[in-house]
């Protein structure tokens, strides 16, 4: 008897070992396509990993089942939207937003204006973080609105951080339409305003998404990876101009650096560039 319940405890420790064995796979998978700079083949993946083939292949599938990773047209697997929720999930997680939200309101005292922290996703630039200023009158741009990449200034500045021939490539591809009279719909004329701000490393926004409204960004340092968010302000022209806007760079620079420290506090959230930037586009396609 003695033996049977042995033997029956030692089979349930091995089965309990294969299990986190299978959850130990699963999240390598996930945590190695978070770091990689591009696409990665099933082949490449088990080899990396030590996995069968077989074996990835029913553990991708179970994982796109999920939504926890996707194929791009060429076959290749990158992360699932779920992974991506996952990220922003923790990135609003109020631990670590606290501190990213004291450094934007002190950050607004001192420049008077709208401030915000923008990432990109897909073909649009995202507001997820924002502290409004104390004027009296503000534009509705709550944290979560999305805005066209071409037309933001963190849009154009976090283009112009990807290569210059996949840069072209994107902009070629993208249905550029006119939300201003500034709007830059002429795509040369758009590379070469991103060409400049590769030089500068300041975005701009002259009243190119909405009348009245400029705006300008920095990057937020991300060590050796690429940068993946800017902070940005905005305002209307009848308070500020564009070229009163930028006077408070140095201020945003600084900021950014203090932000910097925050986001290498959560792993996680300096993952997120080449994987976040134009995901759900189609092969090698990966606001203020």
């Amino acid at each position: 008897m003695r033996r049977c319940v042995a033997k029956d405890m030692n089979q349930a420790m091995n089965n309990a070992k294969k299990k986190g064995s299978s959850v130990e796979r699963v999240l390598q998978i996930v945590e190695m396509l978070a770091k990689s700079q591009r696409p990665m083949s099933v082949s490449d993946l088990a080899e990396a990993l030590d996995i069968p083939i077989p074996s990835m292949y029913r553990l991708l599938e179970q994982l796109q089942n999920l939504g926890f990773v996707q194929l791009d047209l060429p076959g290749k697997v990158v992360c699932g939207k779920r992974t991506y929720q996952l990220a922003i999930d923790l990135w609003q997680n109020n631990h670590f937003r606290t501190e990213r939200l004291a450094i934007l309101q002190q950050l607004s005292a001192q420049i008077g204006e709208t401030v915000g922290i923008a990432i990109m996703q897909d073909l649009d630039v995202v507001y997820v973080d924002r502290v409004l200023s104390d004027w009296p009158m503000q534009i509705y741009l709550p944290a979560g609105s999305h805005v066209p990449v071409w037309a933001s200034a963190s849009g154009k500045l976090l283009l112009a951080q990807l290569p210059t021939d996949k840069c072209e490539r994107i902009i070629n591809k993208m249905s550029i339409h006119a939300l201003t009279t500034n709007t830059q719909t002429n795509k040369n004329q758009l590379l070469q305003t991103i060409a400049k701000t590769r030089d500068t490393q300041i975005g701009i926004d002259n009243e190119e998404f909405i009348p009245g409204m400029v705006a300008c960004a920095v990057l937020i340092p991300n060590g050796e990876q690429q940068a993946f968010a800017t902070v940005f302000t905005h305002g209307p022209t009848v308070k500020k101009s564009l070229e009163a806007l930028l006077s408070h760079v140095p201020l945003l620079q600084e900021a950014a650096n203090e932000l910097s420290v925050v986001f290498n506090q959560t792993p996680i959230l300096t993952k997120l560039p080449d994987k976040y930037f134009f995901s759900h586009l189609p092969c090698m396609y990966y606001e203020h």
